[in-house]
């Protein structure tokens, strides 16, 4: 029986039911499978006594490489952020920002112009 779910770096876990499970009305004569919680264990009736029931705790966790992902987009966005800030404050790093963003959208223009010719070239078309 899983006991409880806990989160590692970057995973939340919450909610759940914390109530105390059911016990019957004639809780000073138990019948055979009634259950009750004594202290922090979950224990069973066994028809001669009270028996605690074996649980764990399963870990909920996200693989390495997604973490190292997640490591990465943080590093940019504080990156990007700070730039930003920088940028606004600085007129000749505004226009270096600008210098490099259409160098930038003239590098994606020329990119796609050596992949459709890869594209001909593969699909047998001659210069």
């Amino acid at each position: 029986m899983i006991k409880g779910i806990m989160g590692t770096t970057g995973i939340t876990v919450s909610g759940g039911n914390t109530s105390l499970p059911y016990i019957g009305s004639n809780a000073a004569n138990p019948v055979q499978g009634m259950m009750r919680i004594n202290g922090t264990e979950i224990e069973v009736f066994n028809n001669t006594g009270w028996q605690p029931i074996g649980t764990s705790y399963a870990t909920v966790g996200l693989e390495p490489e997604l973490q190292d992902l997640l490591q990465w987009a943080r590093t940019q966005r504080t990156l990007e952020m700070n730039r930003k800030i920088l940028i606004e404050n600085n007129p000749a790093l505004q226009k270096a920002y600008e210098a490099v963003k259409r160098a930038e959208e003239n590098f994606d223009i020329l990119s796609k112009f050596v992949e459709n010719d890869k594209t001909d070239i593969s699909i047998g078309t001659s210069p």
